[in-house]
């Protein structure tokens, strides 16, 4: 064993390797012979705003447009055998809008190349969505604000009237319409919380009872004749986040979910939410802040047919969707609101079944393990 294997406590060099390339605070992708993107380290995941299975989608060379500055980086450190550099490259990747960065390319000797970026300027955790799109979002939302109030102000008297003379059985179905008024009314007041300026209000929320609460929505209404499954971790923590947000990110992406269940056709739909506890996620924060933790991980799964592949890598893109009658602002506002909250949001398709993924921070006095 060498000196530094014993003051690094007996670790492999493959494992120092693989940490030092996790934890790099500037993006890292490999490349493999065959173009293909193998590997992104957390940074890179912050940066583009989604995790190695829906970046790695499709070749990463045939991605890059013809003449890319990028792919002639990636040829010279493998004709060369060595670290070679290049200043000012506009790096145009995964339906993401263009920035500058500086990149290196190292050949790792087997075919593959480490590509570093060192981006110019500081960039938000956002970029997973669309900003000019997001934009013009808000400031439509802005201008219903008013126009909404007013008929959510009769739909909550109407279902205390009905609440009155409901019986025992369907007084909470009205109870529910009430609180979901009073929520929506609480989202409509804090539609700056969409603007980038206006930051998150946040205080420590249960996970578990966000996610009961959507259950309980979608239960007697889209996810109607499916089967909804849960498998929680009871021991998570707190999650740091706004639990109106919470619930409507939750409600979008499980409404989705019994959405395209049902699309089955065969009476055989279901929907199944899991959480866990994944620590090691770190998400870089906007504006030079440190990156922070995002342990608590969220799954909303369907049995569907799946995204179509030709819409996989714009997905959180406003005005995408599979739906005939769709907006296509449903996930772009998830992912606002996600990313709000510093979490990361990602997903992964196949026929038969969907995964997206949720991953929040922990609420300051529980963080310490984060």
């Amino acid at each position: 064993m060498t000196d530094r294997a014993r003051v690094l406590g007996g670790v492999a060099p493959e494992t120092l390797k693989a940490a030092a390339f996790d934890l790099s605070p500037e993006p890292a992708l490999v490349v493999d012979r065959d173009g293909g993107l193998v590997a992104v380290n957390e940074a890179a995941e912050a940066l583009f705003g989604h995790g190695l299975s829906l970046l790695a989608r499709g070749r990463f060379r045939a991605a890059l447009p013809p003449g890319s500055v990028l792919v002639a980086l990636l040829d010279r450190a493998i004709s060369e055998g060595a670290l070679v550099r290049e200043h000012g490259v506009e790096v145009n990747l995964f339906g993401q809008p263009p920035f500058e960065a500086d990149g290196a390319a190292a050949p790792l000797g087997d075919g593959s190349v480490l590509l570093t970026l060192h981006v110019k300027g500081v960039l938000g955790v956002d970029r997973g969505a669309d900003a000019a799109g997001l934009r013009s979002v808000v400031g439509l939302g802005k201008m219903l604000a008013h126009e909404i109030k007013n008929p959510l102000a009769g739909i909550r008297g109407a279902a205390q009237l009905l609440k009155t003379g409901a019986s025992a059985v369907d007084q909470p179905l009205a109870q529910l319409i009430v609180d979901e008024t009073d929520r929506i009314r609480r989202l409509v007041d804090r539609m700056e919380a969409f603007s980038d300026e206006v930051p998150t209000p946040r205080e420590p929320v249960n996970i578990h009872q966000v996610l009961d609460r959507v259950r309980a929505l979608v239960a007697n209404g889209v996810a109607d004749g499916l089967a909804l499954k849960e498998s929680y971790d009871p021991s998570l923590p707190p999650v740091w986040g706004d639990e109106d947000h919470l619930i409507q990110i939750f409600l979008n992406l499980t409404k989705n979910a019994a959405e395209a269940a049902h699309m089955r056709g065969d009476d055989r739909g279901q929907i199944s939410i899991h959480t866990a506890w994944r620590p090691g996620v770190r998400v870089r924060g906007a504006n030079g802040k440190a990156a922070s933790g995002a342990p608590i991980e969220v799954k909303v799964i369907d049995n569907g047919p799946g995204v179509p592949p030709t819409l996989r890598d714009h997905l959180f893109q406003p005005f995408v969707t599979t739906k005939a009658n769709g907006t296509g602002l449903g996930l772009a506002l998830v992912t606002k609101l996600v990313t709000a909250h510093g979490g990361l949001i990602d997903f992964e398709s196949e026929p038969g079944r969907t995964v997206f993924r949720v991953r929040l921070p922990v609420a300051p006095e529980t963080a310490g393990d984060a």
